[in-house]
């Protein structure tokens, strides 16, 4: 009997030292939960035999702990790395569509060629649908959706009217070239730029060309201008002639155009829609003795924004910036906890799945009643801790080995009783 009984004992070391191993082999697994072997003792009893008198059978392995407890936590530069401080696991899809749902500690996400965000493995992280706010629309795991970055936001608008502010200095002198070039300094004074879009968004810029053409000798005679506008190589016309007449009077007030200038249809080469400029000076522009200035500059085109970063915050909503100074949520970090934690299957890569011993998995949010905290650019790592891992491991080796000092000894003591001559 004594051999059954050493050989579970060196079983039972043989596992606890297996799962040692396993704990240490994961400690750079990021989101790693170690475990525990426990252990039962085993007694055959019977009515006959006196409770005093009962002699144990050995050891079983009553079963391999999963231990929860929380991970170190490490800053990372990744706004997609995120870890729950206390209760939860994120939830992941292997594709969109699927029906199989995994669950995850290892909150090391990053986007796919098709802008999801995945996890090392590829699976989508799930997340609540919400509506411009940030609110969410719908719960449940029948209606988490895979986070997805979008490309772009907003459309396009070509530009229709500009209104540019400036101030020409009144002691500008006539340019000594008589013919505008515009690639010829000396044939205009100043020159400003302003950004506008087509109509397929395309950025385009819009420079106007401030030329002398009249000096004021006294405060009754006015001041005049030219002003020649391009957008890029092509120049702008309004009613077909080039170039449009700009004056002041004695105070370096601008007395004309007092309207805005109404420029012909042009195509640019980016677009095949023609399109047509309003363009005014606005009560900005004036003529005195300081520099030249751009006073005002504004337009109403509008271009496609392109996704410029992801956010996260406490709460795990998700919020893309774009190029064009939008912001759109995208959704809410789907978080899941369960009764028994410790009932969770293992499926390897740091996966999850829910068992009859976990119970169901409970959906929520970062922060609410049962879950943790959601951290953004962190990443949770392993909870192994080595020293600990490592005077547990000489403790079943000490165990493996004096139960097999035990057997040794059992064998010798048979090995004499066979020796024993009548």
């Amino acid at each position: 009997m004594s051999f059954y009984t050493s050989l579970s004992g060196l079983q039972a070391s043989q596992t606890e030292m297996s799962t040692i191993s396993h704990n240490l082999a994961n400690v750079s697994t990021n989101g790693f939960k170690k475990s525990r072997t426990d252990f039962a003792d085993v007694i055959a009893s019977s009515v006959s035999v006196a409770p005093s008198q009962q002699i144990g059978s050995g050891v079983m392995v009553k079963g391999n702990r999963q231990q929860f407890a929380q991970g170190n936590l490490i800053q990372s530069a990744n706004a997609l790395d995120l870890a729950v401080s206390g209760d939860g696991f994120f939830v992941v899809k292997p594709e969109t569509g699927s029906s199989q749902v995994n669950f995850t500690r290892n909150g090391g996400f990053l986007v796919d060629a098709d802008r999801f965000v995945v996890d090392s493995n590829g699976s989508h992280l799930q997340v609540y649908p919400v509506d411009g706010s940030g609110s969410v629309v719908a719960t449940g795991l029948q209606s988490a959706i895979s986070l997805q970055l979008p490309e772009t936001s907003g459309t396009a608008a070509p530009t229709k009217a500009v209104t540019l502010g400036v101030n020409l200095n009144a002691s500008s002198k006539l340019p000594t070239t008589a013919t505008f070039d515009r690639f010829d300094p000396s044939s205009y004074n100043q020159s400003a730029q302003t950004t506008v879009y087509d109509a397929s968004g395309n950025a385009m810029t819009l420079t106007n060309y401030f030329k002398r053409t009249s000096v004021s000798t006294d405060a009754n005679t006015p001041s005049t201008w030219e002003v020649h506008s391009f957008v890029g190589d092509k120049e702008l016309t309004s009613g077909g002639v080039a170039g449009s007449k700009m004056t002041f009077d004695g105070t370096g007030k601008l007395t004309d155009p007092t309207a805005p200038i109404a420029y012909d249809e042009f195509t640019t080469a980016g677009s095949a829609t023609p399109q047509q400029i309003a363009f005014s000076f606005g009560d900005a522009t004036t003529q005195k003795a300081s520099a030249f200035a751009v006073n005002s500059r504004t337009q109403d085109g509008k271009a496609v924004g392109q996704i410029q970063g992801v956010t996260i915050d406490e709460k795990g909503i998700v919020k893309a910036s774009f190029s064009n100074g939008d912001t759109q949520a995208l959704g809410q970090v789907m978080l899941a906890n369960f009764s028994n934690p410790e009932g969770l299957r293992q499926l390897g890569n740091s996966y999850w799945s829910s068992t009859g011993v976990s119970g169901t998995a409970k959906l929520g949010e970062a922060g609410s009643n049962g879950f943790g905290n959601l951290m953004s650019g962190t990443i949770e790592r392993s909870n192994v801790d080595i020293t600990e891992e490592l005077v547990s491991l000489i403790a079943a080796q000490r165990n493996f080995q004096a139960n097999s000092k035990a057997l040794d000894t059992a064998s010798q003591i048979s090995q004499t009783i066979f020796n024993i001559r009548s």
